[in-house]
Protein backbone atom coordinates (compact mmCIF):
# COMPACT_ATOMS: atom_id res chain seq x y z
CA UNK A 1 0.00 0.00 0.00
CA UNK A 2 0.94 3.35 -1.22
CA UNK A 3 0.31 6.03 1.59
CA UNK A 4 1.90 9.57 -0.61
CA UNK A 5 -1.33 10.75 -2.29
CA UNK A 6 -0.46 11.35 -5.99
CA UNK A 7 -0.59 14.53 -8.08
CA UNK A 8 -4.58 14.24 -8.83
CA UNK A 9 -4.86 13.33 -4.94
CA UNK A 10 -2.74 16.28 -3.97
CA UNK A 11 -4.19 18.34 -6.82
CA UNK A 12 -7.65 17.32 -5.47
CA UNK A 13 -7.00 18.41 -1.77
CA UNK A 14 -5.25 21.51 -2.96
CA UNK A 15 -8.56 22.64 -4.54
CA UNK A 16 -10.83 22.09 -1.25
CA UNK A 17 -8.48 23.43 1.02
CA UNK A 18 -8.43 27.42 -1.23
CA UNK A 19 -12.60 26.78 -1.94
CA UNK A 20 -12.75 26.53 2.12
CA UNK A 21 -10.39 29.00 3.00
CA UNK A 22 -11.74 31.74 0.67
CA UNK A 23 -15.68 31.08 2.01
CA UNK A 24 -15.20 30.01 5.40
CA UNK A 25 -12.98 32.01 7.74
CA UNK A 26 -12.91 32.80 11.81
CA UNK A 27 -15.53 35.42 11.43
CA UNK A 28 -18.16 33.39 9.07
CA UNK A 29 -17.61 30.69 11.83
CA UNK A 30 -18.58 32.78 14.64
CA UNK A 31 -21.02 34.23 12.84
CA UNK A 32 -22.93 30.94 12.44
CA UNK A 33 -22.19 29.92 15.96
CA UNK A 34 -24.02 32.89 16.91
CA UNK A 35 -27.21 32.78 14.46
CA UNK A 36 -27.91 29.14 12.44
CA UNK A 37 -25.21 26.80 12.14
CA UNK A 38 -25.56 25.91 8.60
CA UNK A 39 -24.48 27.45 5.51
CA UNK A 40 -26.43 26.60 2.28
CA UNK A 41 -25.06 28.22 -0.14
CA UNK A 42 -21.37 26.60 1.02
CA UNK A 43 -23.09 23.36 1.00
CA UNK A 44 -24.26 24.26 -2.13
CA UNK A 45 -20.63 24.73 -3.73
CA UNK A 46 -19.03 21.25 -1.93
CA UNK A 47 -22.00 19.49 -3.63
CA UNK A 48 -21.03 21.29 -7.05
CA UNK A 49 -17.55 20.46 -6.96
CA UNK A 50 -18.56 16.77 -6.14
CA UNK A 51 -17.64 16.47 -2.36
CA UNK A 52 -20.70 14.38 -1.67
CA UNK A 53 -20.87 12.58 -5.30
CA UNK A 54 -16.89 11.74 -5.31
CA UNK A 55 -17.36 8.32 -5.16
CA UNK A 56 -20.29 7.90 -7.48
CA UNK A 57 -19.77 6.41 -11.17
CA UNK A 58 -19.09 8.74 -14.16
CA UNK A 59 -22.36 8.06 -15.37
CA UNK A 60 -24.41 9.01 -12.32
CA UNK A 61 -22.64 12.22 -11.71
CA UNK A 62 -19.45 11.65 -9.95
CA UNK A 63 -16.14 10.90 -10.75
CA UNK A 64 -15.28 7.41 -9.39
CA UNK A 65 -12.98 7.67 -6.80
CA UNK A 66 -12.55 5.68 -4.05
CA UNK A 67 -12.33 6.08 0.22
CA UNK A 68 -8.43 7.11 -0.29
CA UNK A 69 -9.88 10.34 -1.42
CA UNK A 70 -12.74 11.01 0.31
CA UNK A 71 -10.38 10.53 3.33
CA UNK A 72 -8.24 13.66 1.88
CA UNK A 73 -11.46 15.60 1.21
CA UNK A 74 -13.11 15.08 4.77
CA UNK A 75 -9.45 15.85 5.82
CA UNK A 76 -9.60 19.19 4.47
CA UNK A 77 -13.43 19.94 5.77
CA UNK A 78 -12.32 18.92 9.62
CA UNK A 79 -9.80 21.41 8.61
CA UNK A 80 -12.06 24.37 8.38
CA UNK A 81 -14.51 23.30 10.74
CA UNK A 82 -17.25 23.13 7.70
CA UNK A 83 -20.62 22.78 9.59
CA UNK A 84 -23.52 20.35 8.58
CA UNK A 85 -23.84 16.66 8.49
CA UNK A 86 -21.26 15.81 5.89
CA UNK A 87 -20.52 12.12 6.25
CA UNK A 88 -24.35 11.43 6.13
CA UNK A 89 -24.90 12.99 3.43
CA UNK A 90 -21.92 11.87 1.71
CA UNK A 91 -22.82 7.85 2.62
CA UNK A 92 -26.77 9.07 0.96
CA UNK A 93 -25.26 9.99 -2.34
CA UNK A 94 -26.18 7.15 -4.22
CA UNK A 95 -28.98 5.43 -2.31
CA UNK A 96 -31.34 9.02 -2.27
CA UNK A 97 -31.61 11.19 -5.03
CA UNK A 98 -30.33 14.54 -4.13
CA UNK A 99 -27.83 13.93 -1.74
CA UNK A 100 -24.80 14.14 -4.21
CA UNK A 101 -26.32 17.07 -5.64
CA UNK A 102 -26.80 19.07 -2.81
CA UNK A 103 -30.57 19.33 -3.31
CA UNK A 104 -31.03 17.13 -0.12
CA UNK A 105 -29.59 16.95 3.38
CA UNK A 106 -29.15 13.60 5.15
CA UNK A 107 -28.42 12.95 9.03
CA UNK A 108 -27.95 9.54 10.65
CA UNK A 109 -28.22 8.10 14.07
CA UNK A 110 -27.07 4.80 15.43
CA UNK A 111 -28.90 2.62 17.74
CA UNK A 112 -28.88 1.50 20.44
CA UNK A 113 -28.19 4.44 22.23
CA UNK A 114 -29.11 5.82 25.55
CA UNK A 115 -29.57 9.19 23.98
CA UNK A 116 -30.56 9.27 20.34
CA UNK A 117 -28.98 12.61 19.63
CA UNK A 118 -29.40 13.94 15.82
CA UNK A 119 -27.25 16.74 14.76
CA UNK A 120 -28.64 19.53 12.24
CA UNK A 121 -32.18 18.27 12.55
CA UNK A 122 -33.58 21.47 11.60
CA UNK A 123 -32.07 21.10 8.16
CA UNK A 124 -32.12 17.62 7.06
CA UNK A 125 -34.83 16.40 4.95
CA UNK A 126 -34.26 12.66 5.86
CA UNK A 127 -32.83 10.14 8.69
CA UNK A 128 -30.78 7.42 8.12
CA UNK A 129 -31.08 5.04 11.72
CA UNK A 130 -28.66 2.24 11.69
CA UNK A 131 -29.16 -0.51 13.88
CA UNK A 132 -27.50 -4.16 14.04
CA UNK A 133 -30.84 -5.11 12.10
CA UNK A 134 -29.67 -2.98 8.65
CA UNK A 135 -30.36 0.89 7.92
CA UNK A 136 -33.58 2.58 7.58
CA UNK A 137 -34.68 5.94 6.05
CA UNK A 138 -37.16 7.96 7.40
CA UNK A 139 -38.46 11.56 5.76
CA UNK A 140 -37.33 14.18 8.73
CA UNK A 141 -40.32 16.61 7.07
CA UNK A 142 -43.12 14.09 7.72
CA UNK A 143 -41.99 13.12 11.58
CA UNK A 144 -45.09 13.74 14.08
CA UNK A 145 -44.36 17.03 15.70
CA UNK A 146 -42.18 16.69 18.94
CA UNK A 147 -40.18 13.95 17.71
CA UNK A 148 -37.34 15.87 17.25
CA UNK A 149 -36.48 17.97 20.40
CA UNK A 150 -33.88 20.80 20.24
CA UNK A 151 -31.21 20.64 22.65
CA UNK A 152 -31.40 24.10 24.49
CA UNK A 153 -27.27 24.17 25.04
CA UNK A 154 -25.43 21.70 22.80
CA UNK A 155 -21.27 21.65 23.38
CA UNK A 156 -20.81 22.52 20.14
CA UNK A 157 -22.23 25.82 19.21
CA UNK A 158 -22.18 24.83 14.91
CA UNK A 159 -23.78 21.16 15.70
CA UNK A 160 -26.95 21.76 17.08
CA UNK A 161 -28.86 18.75 18.79
CA UNK A 162 -32.03 17.56 18.48
CA UNK A 163 -33.28 15.03 21.20
CA UNK A 164 -35.56 11.69 19.11
CA UNK A 165 -38.23 9.95 20.51
CA UNK A 166 -40.66 7.90 18.73
CA UNK A 167 -38.93 7.25 15.37
CA UNK A 168 -41.15 5.42 13.16
CA UNK A 169 -39.81 2.20 11.41
CA UNK A 170 -39.11 4.17 7.91
CA UNK A 171 -38.16 2.68 4.73
CA UNK A 172 -35.46 -0.47 5.02
CA UNK A 173 -32.62 0.61 2.54
CA UNK A 174 -30.34 -2.43 3.76
CA UNK A 175 -29.25 -5.31 5.68
CA UNK A 176 -26.97 -5.75 8.70
CA UNK A 177 -24.02 -5.98 6.27
CA UNK A 178 -25.12 -2.06 4.89
CA UNK A 179 -25.47 -1.76 8.43
CA UNK A 180 -21.84 -2.37 8.90
CA UNK A 181 -20.40 -1.06 6.12
CA UNK A 182 -21.91 2.45 6.47
CA UNK A 183 -20.12 2.45 10.13
CA UNK A 184 -17.01 1.66 8.76
CA UNK A 185 -16.97 4.36 6.29
CA UNK A 186 -18.67 6.08 8.85
CA UNK A 187 -15.97 6.07 11.22
CA UNK A 188 -13.16 6.39 8.97
CA UNK A 189 -14.73 9.97 7.34
CA UNK A 190 -15.46 11.03 10.87
CA UNK A 191 -11.29 10.00 11.84
CA UNK A 192 -10.42 11.84 8.76
CA UNK A 193 -12.41 15.39 9.85
CA UNK A 194 -10.38 14.83 12.96
CA UNK A 195 -7.22 14.42 11.41
CA UNK A 196 -7.89 17.70 9.80
CA UNK A 197 -8.71 19.36 13.48
CA UNK A 198 -5.57 18.08 14.63
CA UNK A 199 -3.50 19.16 11.78
CA UNK A 200 -5.07 22.64 11.73
CA UNK A 201 -4.89 23.58 15.48
CA UNK A 202 -1.10 22.17 15.30
CA UNK A 203 -0.83 25.10 12.77
CA UNK A 204 -2.85 27.49 14.91
CA UNK A 205 -0.60 26.51 17.86
CA UNK A 206 2.93 26.73 16.11
CA UNK A 207 1.70 30.10 14.37
CA UNK A 208 0.83 31.79 17.30
CA UNK A 209 4.08 30.52 19.42
CA UNK A 210 6.23 32.41 16.77
CA UNK A 211 4.05 35.61 17.12
CA UNK A 212 3.03 36.20 20.79
CA UNK A 213 6.05 37.81 22.58
CA UNK A 214 7.27 37.24 26.40
CA UNK A 215 10.00 38.65 28.47
CA UNK A 216 10.97 39.94 25.18
CA UNK A 217 10.98 36.78 22.92
CA UNK A 218 8.36 34.59 21.84
CA UNK A 219 6.90 32.02 23.12
CA UNK A 220 7.43 29.43 21.09
CA UNK A 221 11.45 29.60 21.68
CA UNK A 222 10.35 28.18 25.20
CA UNK A 223 10.94 25.00 26.15
CA UNK A 224 7.46 24.08 27.29
CA UNK A 225 5.70 25.46 24.73
CA UNK A 226 8.58 23.28 22.24
CA UNK A 227 7.76 20.46 23.06
CA UNK A 228 3.66 20.76 23.19
CA UNK A 229 3.60 22.03 19.60
CA UNK A 230 5.94 18.70 18.45
CA UNK A 231 3.41 16.64 20.44
CA UNK A 232 0.72 17.63 18.71
CA UNK A 233 2.80 17.67 15.55
CA UNK A 234 3.32 14.11 16.19
CA UNK A 235 0.26 12.63 16.79
CA UNK A 236 -1.39 14.35 13.92
CA UNK A 237 0.46 13.25 11.93
CA UNK A 238 0.64 9.24 13.15
CA UNK A 239 -3.46 9.98 13.16
CA UNK A 240 -3.13 11.15 9.41
CA UNK A 241 -1.61 7.94 8.94
CA UNK A 242 -3.96 5.66 10.44
CA UNK A 243 -6.74 6.92 8.43
CA UNK A 244 -4.77 6.87 5.08
CA UNK A 245 -4.68 3.50 6.11
CA UNK A 246 -7.91 2.41 6.78
CA UNK A 247 -9.35 4.42 3.44
CA UNK A 248 -6.99 2.78 1.34
CA UNK A 249 -7.82 -0.67 3.23
CA UNK A 250 -11.52 -0.15 2.65
CA UNK A 251 -10.80 0.28 -1.00
CA UNK A 252 -8.45 -2.72 -1.58
CA UNK A 253 -10.64 -5.15 -3.31
CA UNK A 254 -8.69 -8.17 -2.09
CA UNK A 255 -9.63 -7.03 1.37
CA UNK A 256 -12.74 -8.81 2.52
CA UNK A 257 -14.73 -6.39 4.58
CA UNK A 258 -14.77 -8.42 7.83
CA UNK A 259 -10.56 -7.88 8.08
CA UNK A 260 -11.22 -3.70 7.71
CA UNK A 261 -12.53 -3.66 11.43
CA UNK A 262 -9.11 -3.20 12.83
CA UNK A 263 -7.39 -0.57 10.32
CA UNK A 264 -10.86 1.16 11.15
CA UNK A 265 -10.73 0.81 14.46
CA UNK A 266 -7.30 2.43 14.93
CA UNK A 267 -7.88 5.40 12.60
CA UNK A 268 -11.22 6.44 14.87
CA UNK A 269 -9.47 6.02 18.03
CA UNK A 270 -6.23 7.55 16.91
CA UNK A 271 -7.64 10.51 15.51
CA UNK A 272 -10.12 10.92 18.22
CA UNK A 273 -7.16 10.92 20.76
CA UNK A 274 -5.16 13.29 18.47
CA UNK A 275 -8.43 15.83 17.86
CA UNK A 276 -8.79 16.50 20.96
CA UNK A 277 -5.41 16.66 22.64
CA UNK A 278 -3.96 18.87 20.46
CA UNK A 279 -7.12 21.22 20.58
CA UNK A 280 -6.35 21.10 23.90
CA UNK A 281 -2.49 21.69 23.67
CA UNK A 282 -3.74 24.82 21.03
CA UNK A 283 -5.66 26.61 23.66
CA UNK A 284 -2.66 26.16 26.34
CA UNK A 285 -0.59 27.64 23.66
CA UNK A 286 -3.21 30.17 23.42
CA UNK A 287 -2.20 30.96 26.95
CA UNK A 288 -6.30 30.29 28.09
CA UNK A 289 -7.32 33.03 25.25
CA UNK A 290 -8.97 29.68 23.05
CA UNK A 291 -11.82 29.80 25.87
CA UNK A 292 -12.87 33.14 24.78
CA UNK A 293 -15.50 33.89 22.12
CA UNK A 294 -13.56 35.78 19.82
CA UNK A 295 -10.40 33.31 19.68
CA UNK A 296 -12.11 31.32 18.08
CA UNK A 297 -9.88 28.30 19.15
CA UNK A 298 -12.19 26.57 21.26
CA UNK A 299 -14.84 25.60 18.40
CA UNK A 300 -12.32 23.09 17.77
CA UNK A 301 -12.32 21.48 20.95
CA UNK A 302 -15.64 21.20 20.57
CA UNK A 303 -15.90 20.16 17.46
CA UNK A 304 -13.44 17.08 18.30
CA UNK A 305 -15.46 16.73 20.76
CA UNK A 306 -19.01 15.72 19.15
CA UNK A 307 -16.74 13.59 16.33
CA UNK A 308 -15.48 11.66 19.59
CA UNK A 309 -18.86 10.58 19.85
CA UNK A 310 -19.97 9.85 16.28
CA UNK A 311 -19.73 6.51 14.42
CA UNK A 312 -18.47 4.84 17.83
CA UNK A 313 -16.54 6.34 20.50
CA UNK A 314 -12.89 5.26 21.09
CA UNK A 315 -14.13 3.27 24.30
CA UNK A 316 -16.40 1.15 21.45
CA UNK A 317 -13.36 0.87 19.09
CA UNK A 318 -10.83 0.07 21.69
CA UNK A 319 -13.12 -3.13 22.53
CA UNK A 320 -13.63 -4.46 18.87
CA UNK A 321 -9.63 -3.37 18.24
CA UNK A 322 -8.96 -5.63 21.36
CA UNK A 323 -11.74 -8.63 20.47
CA UNK A 324 -10.25 -8.60 16.75
CA UNK A 325 -6.07 -8.93 17.77
CA UNK A 326 -7.14 -11.75 20.76
CA UNK A 327 -6.98 -15.24 19.54
CA UNK A 328 -9.99 -17.39 20.16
Amino acid sequence: MDFQPTEDQRALRTGIRELLDGRLDRRLLLALADGKPFAPELWQELADVGVFSLRLPDEAGGAGLGMAEAALVFEELGRSLMPGPLAATFLASGVVPGAGTGDLVAGVVELPAAHTLVQHADVLDVLFVLDDTGVRCLDVKALEPGALALVAEPLDPLTPLHRATGLPAGEDIGGPETARRWRREGAVLTAALQAGIALRTTELAVAYAKEREQFGRPIGSFQAVKHLCADMFARAELARVAVYAAAVTLDDPDVPPGDCGPPVATAKVMADRAALDNARSCVQVHGGMGFTWEAGVHLFLKRASVLAASFGTAAVHEEALAAALTPD
